[in-house]
């Protein structure tokens, strides 16, 4: 086994207790998917599980191969289907209006430019998609908050590089995206840093408005 492909291993070993207690936020974000959706950054294949039936393609986009090929494995297990692609975030390898849903799950804390990686959503997604995410947060408590940028850079060498601190909703709310719902929780089994979460819906600003 290739070194990387132990590492996505451990990965999912590591997260297994967390992600069972989780699974019923993935499913809840995951059953609002439509028509052709594209997940990016679709790590080790959590999500692969929770899509509901029916959708017309599922597209997985994952830069990292050991992670990509851990993908695999699960559909191959799962019997389910998709399409697992090679790229990233601020460079989306698609056409323009393309997919009718964008799935994001823990992701724009570790992509190299939100402002890019959000107008790179908007653009292959349809005037009426709709953008789901996931995502830790900046914490709305001050004391924390300080903790979170004070260990921001050790974080980020421990895990993949992480940003802890990051206030990702204000980024998606002032993008080119209208937030239509919103729910707050805590990440369970988390570090204090990285346990607030937000888990919203949003379609492109000034497009039509969504059904549930």
């Amino acid at each position: 086994m290739r070194p990387g492909d132990v590492k996505a291993w451990l990965v999912d070993r590591l997260q297994e207790s967390a992600e069972r207690e989780f699974a019923p936020e993935r499913r809840k974000l995951l059953e609002q998917a439509r028509g052709r959706v594209l997940e990016i950054g679709a790590g080790t294949g959590v999500n692969v599980e929770h899509y509901p039936e029916g959708l017309d393609e599922v597209v997985l986009l994952e830069p990292n191969e050991a992670y990509a090929r851990r993908i695999g494995k699960k559909l191959d297990a799962s019997g389910r289907h998709a399409t697992v692609v090679a790229g990233k975030a601020e460079a989306l390898p698609f056409e323009d209006a393309s997919f009718d849903t964008v799935v994001l799950t823990l992701v724009l804390c570790t992509v190299e430019d939100q402002a890019r990686s959000l107008d790179e959503i908007r653009r292959v997604l349809r005037p009426d998609g709709r953008f789901l995410f996931i995502e830790h947060v900046r914490a709305d408590d001050p004391g924390l908050a300080r903790w979170q940028d004070r260990l921001n850079r050790p974080w980020g060498l421990v895990a993949d590089g992480c940003n802890c601190n990051r206030a990702t909703l204000t980024a998606i709310e002032s993008s080119q995206f209208e937030v239509e719902e919103v729910e707050r929780g805590r990440l369970p089994k988390s570090p204090p840093i990285v346990r607030p979460f937000v888990a919203g819906r949003a379609r492109p600003r000034g497009g039509q408005a969504l059904s549930a």
